[in-house]
């Protein structure tokens, strides 16, 4: 009996400890949690979940600041609530939008926060309507290059229906019809061109003979340039000489000019003098008649008053 009592005592505080220790460590859980991490509510209506779970990382700037802590639907499946536990060092604001980005290799999913600048005011408050701050949610940018290929993808399906309708039997003919015309003008062309090629040839082959006609002419013109310079020299010098035979002559002329001039001033003073002298004369031979006059017979000009004529 005093075994069997033994055995009671040390059974019950056995499980008094164990459940000590169970509510020290939940005690402890709790106050960590509390102290340490926030929790915050996001809804999301816009984005794909695929690939998100519990425990997936929650990240600012590449920085992992928390995990998905719990998931689920709301409003009648139209909207998905995602309640998240963060570091109670990383600062969430009010304009803080929560983006969902994937790992295209792994397909896991995560959340990104996203704080825009200048970012608001510390969000700390809880909706009247909600136990947690609510962070908004944001648009990925996957889902923008998703909407732009899904767009992508109703323009090229327009496209192939507009080319389905274009290529209807009437159309397809007359392409085939096309194709066989340009089959034929390639075929002619292929032929012009052959006939081009050989006509080129040939033209390259006249530049060749020209160019060895024009070497040639270069080489006697040069041989007439060597044969030409002593010819060219002694004209040079014959020039030279016909140069200084002009100068001489137009020296002699203008020496000539001089003595002509000088002569016709001495003759035009000579024939003065010769003038002067034969007025002299002329005057001299009137005096003389007009003298022999006096002595012969007066005449009736030089009668004074009350003489007559013989």
């Amino acid at each position: 009996m005093e075994s069997e009592a033994r055995y009671t005592t040390i059974g019950a505080i056995v499980v008094a400890l164990v459940l000590a220790l169970v509510a020290a460590v939940v005690w402890l859980k709790q106050v960590g949690a509390e102290r340490d991490f926030r929790y915050y509510t996001i809804y999301f209506s816009q984005q794909a979940l695929d690939g998100l779970q519990i425990g997936g990382d929650v990240d600012v700037r590449g920085i992992r600041v928390g995990r998905v802590q719990d998931y689920a639907l709301a409003d009648g499946a139209q909207r998905v609530r995602v309640t998240v536990r963060l570091d109670r060092r990383a600062p969430i604001y009010a304009n803080t939008v929560a983006v969902v980005t994937r790992n295209l290799v792994t397909g896991i999913a995560g959340i990104t926060l996203v704080t825009p600048d200048p970012p608001g005011a510390l969000l700390t408050q809880a909706p009247a309507d909600e136990p947690l701050p609510v962070i908004a949610e944001g648009r990925s940018n996957l889902d923008q290059i998703t909407g732009r290929v899904q767009q992508l993808g109703e323009i090229a399906g327009e496209a192939l229906a507009n080319v389905n309708a274009l290529l209807d039997a009437d159309n397809r003919k007359a392409l085939t019809a096309a194709i066989g015309n340009l089959r034929d003008f390639t075929a002619g062309l292929n032929a012009r061109l052959t006939a081009l090629d050989d006509t080129l040839a040939a033209m390259a082959q006249a530049a060749g003979e020209v160019r060895s006609a024009s070497q040639r002419v270069t080489l006697v013109a040069d041989e007439f340039g060597r044969d030409l310079g002593p010819t060219a020299a002694e004209a040079r010098r014959a020039l030279v000489e016909v140069g200084r035979a002009a100068a001489a002559v137009q020296a002699g002329g203008k020496r000539l000019d001089g003595a002509v001039a000088s002569v016709d001033d001495q003759l035009s003073a000579a024939l003065t003098d010769l003038r002067a002298t034969l007025d002299n004369a002329n005057r001299t031979l009137d005096r003389l008649q007009d003298a022999g006059q006096s002595f012969a017979t007066p005449n009736r000009a030089n009668l004074g008053p009350g003489e007559k004529a013989p």
